[in-house]
């Protein structure tokens, strides 16, 4: 078994999903996990969660990390060092899942080919029947682009911070 499948199979296994998963020189091996997609929507969808509930604790690391040592010393999968973290506020939407999952959010958007001459895009996404749509300005200034995955560079989510009462994106 290969380290990917290793990883893949062991963070899903403890029902968490996998966001993305590195290898870099020196041996360490970088995983990202979240909580999954439907234990996220039923905290989102006007039941009361509280924050372990929705986001992902240093005690949901520790028990990847205790796992994934476990699995990958068994499966002789080899690695120096193991990180095991939250994708953080500006997580990376990569999957088709991940677009479906984070529709009504504020994203930061880079294409692979520039569009009237930008590349980089700020605004709400949103579901289309063949793709999907990024809503940029408010009120009457609103324009927007669609799009497909397979023009998307890297998308991440805008951070949105609550500071006592003030929401700063």
């Amino acid at each position: 078994m290969d380290w990917q499948t290793a990883v893949q199979g062991t963070v899903t296994g403890l029902g968490y999903e996998l966001v993305d998963a590195q290898r870099s020189a020196g041996g360490l091996l970088r995983v990202f996990i979240d909580k999954a997609f439907a234990a996220a929507a039923a905290g989102s969808a006007g039941v009361q969660a509280t924050a372990e509930g929705r986001f992902i604790t240093v005690e949901d690391c520790e028990r990847v990390t205790r796992q994934l040592q476990h699995v990958l010393e068994v499966e002789g999968c080899d690695y120096q060092r193991l990180e095991v973290s939250s994708p953080g506020l500006d997580r990376p939407l990569k999957k088709p899942a991940d677009f479906e999952r984070f529709a009504g959010e504020q994203i930061e958007l880079t294409l692979k080919l520039a569009l009237q001459g930008r590349k980089k895009y700020r605004g709400e996404l949103r579901a289309q029947a063949a793709g999907w749509r990024i809503v940029l300005g408010e009120g009457e200034s609103q324009q927007a682009l669609d799009f497909v995955l397979e023009d998307v560079r890297e998308a991440r989510l805008v951070p949105v911070l609550d500071f006592k009462g003030r929401r700063t994106a």
